[in-house]
């Protein structure tokens, strides 16, 4: 009797992969029902907005009482207020001058959340970074550069029906003779004051492109990313990127475009040791990008414990190591393994746009909690190299 294991054919392989695209479609025909557009239920009550705005509620008031601000929707029953919407508290952060914005001269801060292993929760913080900025009143871009597009489909756009990759995606900016400027893919989001440059599946063709093209054109190659960022730069506060997890020509590109990297690294010894190699491959590669002409200096380069169990005796032992290892470079916040962040994101969504009952349980509250403490460490690293925050900063006693 032969017990050897037949070949898998060419033609199987297609089967696999057209019932895994089946199961892909199913997900997203419950997540993206015909007809829905994902819209964002945030209402904010008066002494939540006015803690945003950093004003009284007195101040609100007499701002709406004067005509400042436009008067407030209330319940026809209780006359009570229904609340107010991100927009409109940025209205009111307007009004009394407290956007937290960038001056003109300031650089933009151009940031990739960067790290050659997947699975170590890269899109995940990217979209939450994203709308923890843009709850501060920041202006903010997120460029999907992964093919896969994770975070395309947090933001809302089914990557397979909603996305062309040649009309609006980066891919026909990094074709030689593309547009000179990124502005053709820009897309506002359904969350006020972040704009989304999305991808899908036919972004992994640049991969082929630019490694043909990258022994006679190397310079095109480098900087066309970078280029295109700069296109658009004067129009926000904070760029995120959101690169592939792997060593490829956009990584190279996306490293080549960044002034700042925030490097996630969960506290197990497979992803600590991924980690290791990801810094000593950038750096060398950084050095090969310089040898092209291409030398990067970064405004900070940073690491962050993620999905991190304080329940487990090895993370701790990891993130001991990990802060012992890397004493200046480690974020001082850890972004916890949280079930919270887990079903949203099972629901294409975020924990900070949950809603309801679901936002006050125990679990809920630590969950925004970790997510806060990261955004609010990186926001000041962000900040610090911002100029004219430098006053302000030191005031707080954070300079």
């Amino acid at each position: 009797m032969n017990s050897a294991v037949p070949p898998v054919t060419l033609e199987e392989l297609a089967v696999l992969s057209q019932r895994a695209s089946t199961v892909i479609e199913r997900l997203r025909e419950r997540v993206f029902a015909p007809g829905t557009q994902k819209q964002l239920e945030l209402l904010f009550n008066v002494r939540t907005a006015a803690e945003m705005v950093g004003r009284s509620e007195k101040a609100i008031r007499d701002a709406e009482t004067d005509g400042r601000l436009p008067e407030p929707v209330k319940d026809a029953a209780t006359n009570r207020r229904h609340g107010y919407t991100l927009a409109e508290v940025n209205r009111m952060r307007e009004v009394f001058g407290t956007l937290p914005h960038r001056a003109p001269e300031d650089p933009p801060l151009v940031m990739a959340v960067q790290n050659f292993k997947g699975g170590v929760g890269k899109s995940t913080l990217v979209v939450h970074l994203a709308q923890h900025f843009a709850l501060k009143g920041y202006r903010v871009c997120v460029i999907d550069c992964d093919s896969q597009a994770s975070t395309t489909a947090v933001f809302g756009l089914n990557p397979d029906v909603d996305v062309d990759e040649e009309e609006d995606t980066l891919y026909p900016f990094l074709q030689h003779g593309g547009p000179k400027t990124l502005h053709y893919a820009l897309r506002a989001t359904y969350w006020p004051g972040i704009a989304l440059i999305p991808a899908n599946l036919g972004l992994y063709d640049a991969e082929y492109e630019f490694a043909a093209r990258m022994a006679r054109d190397p310079t095109f190659i480098l900087d066309r990313l970078r280029e295109g960022v700069a296109s658009i730069a004067d129009q926000f506060d904070i760029i995120l990127l959101d690169p592939p997890p792997a060593l490829g020509m956009l990584s190279l590109s996306v490293l080549r475009a960044a002034n700042a990297l925030l490097i996630p690294a969960p506290p197990n010894n497979i992803d600590f040791a991924s980690t290791a190699h990801f810094l000593k491959m950038m750096e060398s590669t950084l050095a090969e990008l310089a040898r092209h002409g291409g030398a990067r200096e970064y405004s900070f380069v940073k690491i962050l414990t993620s999905k991190m169990n304080d329940q487990k005796s090895a993370h701790q032992a990891i993130k001991r190591m990990m802060d012992a290892v890397f004493p200046q470079d480690m974020l001082s916040a850890s972004l916890k393994d949280s079930a919270e962040i887990d079903n949203a994101t099972a629901n294409l969504m975020t924990v900070y746009e949950l809603t309801g009952p679901a936002t006050r349980t125990e679990t809920h509250k630590r969950c925004r909690a970790y997510l806060d403490a990261v955004g609010r460490e990186v926001e000041l690293l962000i900040r610090k190299t911002w100029p004219s925050h430098h006053r302000q900063l030191r005031k707080e006693g954070l300079l």
